[in-house]
């Protein structure tokens, strides 16, 4: 081989690898550590694989260039402050949190840079000073979902124009549930829909909260972004069609395990777009550099395998709008 094409070809290889890996000190492999909620990767699928394929198409290999702590709380209020904790204490060089782990990492650190996916309201939640200037150590990835409560409300009238009594299932552990409520309520009122809020701190509350909405006439429920919903997102879909009452959920994998319709962002896009951010600060930027990012784009989605199974006929207007139609 000749030098010239030596040369060339190992500067084309060189501009695959991650850039990151120049801004590290010499053979040192940067330490991810990501704190999740449920107890295991299966629980957490399909987000779990996003991330690692978001880091994968940067380059980044889990071991080899990269090595991720992954650390799994399954929903115990305490362990998500001492598994917070232990991620500290490995002096990762990021920390990555979903959802409402976020906030458990910033009571942790102060120093080490925290990126978090599926935040509901970042601001509300004390993460960020604002969402162009974060400011502190924390920045990420907001899923919008509060203000999106009152247009899933809508959707189920739409698909279900019969209904005029809706449970609102909230997890009153979850200082954003309140919002859910006020934003279904102010709705409900101008869509002509009494709202009912039923509280689930565990997973073995479901099933007795849906008899209870049965017995009070409740007609559908709709299931807002938090975590122990999407972490009963099957057991919720089989009580709901079992009952009878339609179901809108707040992202896909609710409507995949078997809920009526979905309004939302898509979550599998933003935890792959996470490692972006991770990137840039491996590359140097700061969290407070780093707008909070949120989602220009919201997803209709509608199981007409359910409908057929709740005998709902879903208006044709609807099927139309709608991003995607499962059959």
């Amino acid at each position: 081989m000749r030098r010239r094409e030596f040369i060339t070809l190992l500067g084309s290889a060189a501009a695959t690898w991650p850039l990151a890996l120049h801004a590290q000190a010499p053979g040192r492999i940067p330490k991810i550590g990501v704190l999740w909620h449920a107890a295991n990767i299966e629980q957490e699928t399909p987000y779990y694989q996003s991330l690692v394929e978001g880091f994968r198409k940067l380059g980044y290999v889990d071991g080899q260039n990269i090595t991720l702590e992954h650390r799994f709380p399954n929903e115990v209020p305490e362990v998500f402050g001492t598994m917070a904790a232990e991620l500290v204490s490995l002096k990762c060089d990021v920390l990555v949190g979903a959802g409402a782990a976020a906030s458990h990492l910033k009571k942790a650190t102060k120093t080490i840079p925290i990126v978090f996916m599926f935040g509901f309201d970042p601001i509300g939640a004390g993460l960020v000073e604002s969402i162009a200037r974060p400011g502190g150590n924390v920045t990420g990835l907001s899923n919008f979902s509060v203000q999106l409560s009152a247009k899933r409300l809508q959707y189920l009238k739409e698909i279900v124009p019969t209904v005029t009594r809706v449970g609102l299932l909230i997890n009153p552990n979850v200082k954003i549930s309140s919002l859910y409520v006020q934003e279904a309520t102010e709705a409900g009122i101008k869509l002509g829909v009494d709202t009912q809020s039923f509280e689930v701190r565990s997973l073995s509350d479901f099933e007795p909260v849906f008899d209870a909405m049965v017995k009070v006439g409740m007609q559908g429920v709709v299931a807002n972004g938090e975590s122990l919903i999407f972490q009963a997102r099957k057991v919720i879909a089989n009580l709901a069609l079992a009952r009878n009452l339609p179901s809108c959920g707040y992202v896909r994998e609710l409507l995949e395990a078997g809920g009526l319709i979905s309004y939302g962002v898509d979550q599998r896009a933003m935890a792959r777009r996470a490692a972006v951010y991770v990137d840039r600060i491996l590359k140097g930027k700061k969290p407070a550099e780093l707008p909070v990012e949120q989602p220009t784009r919201f997803e209709l989605l509608i199981n007409l395998k359910t409908a057929k199974a709740l005998g709902v006929m879903v208006p044709q207007e609807l099927l139309d709008s709608a991003d995607e139609v499962i059959e």
